[in-house]
């Protein structure tokens, strides 16, 4: 059976919190934190092998700057469940989880960063949802023309 394309999305991190750097030393992070139900939902459908634009956000310029692989699907998000943790959630219990996460992986660092002005210069919201008004979800799928558009514009990993 052949491997199907994968699917893209955009994830956005603001680089003071966990930015590109912290993923390359890294190799693999658990992308957990999301407390948003439409992101939680787009995560719960992403498939291993998918790619994800790392997206730096509220910082300026904001912008795609690298790219991550889902290495892993369907985890469970554990800081739900720690009281002194930010994204703490008193209504989720171990037994009934209400948000989880995937792990993803360094694939590498674009040489520019891509900035939202240039990509609401070359884009519609519908080839790419980060542009919508008011559109503020950390986790949105691209349309495979719109990202093999994307990595020919963006050029080699580094």
């Amino acid at each position: 059976m052949a491997k199907q394309d994968p699917n893209y999305w955009l994830m956005k991190s603001e680089p003071d919190a966990y930015g590109i750097d912290h993923l390359k030393k890294e190799g693999n992070t658990l992308w957990d934190g999301i407390r948003n139900y439409q992101a939680r939902n787009f995560m719960r459908s992403m498939l291993l092998g998918d790619k994800a634009f790392f997206y730096h956000s509220n910082c300026k310029p904001p912008g795609i700057v690298g790219l991550m692989e889902v290495i892993e699907t369907g985890l469970v998000d554990p800081t739900q469940f720690d009281p002194k943790a930010k994204y703490y959630d008193p209504k989720s219990s171990p037994d009934k989880p209400r948000w989880d996460c995937v792990r993803l992986h360094y694939l590498g660092r674009f040489s520019e960063l891509l900035s939202l002005e240039s990509l609401r210069d070359k884009y519609s919201a519908e080839q790419l949802p980060v542009l919508r008004k008011g559109n503020r979800l950390s986790i949105l799928p691209i349309p495979k023309s719109t990202a093999n558009d994307l990595l020919q514009w963006l050029g080699p990993l580094h």
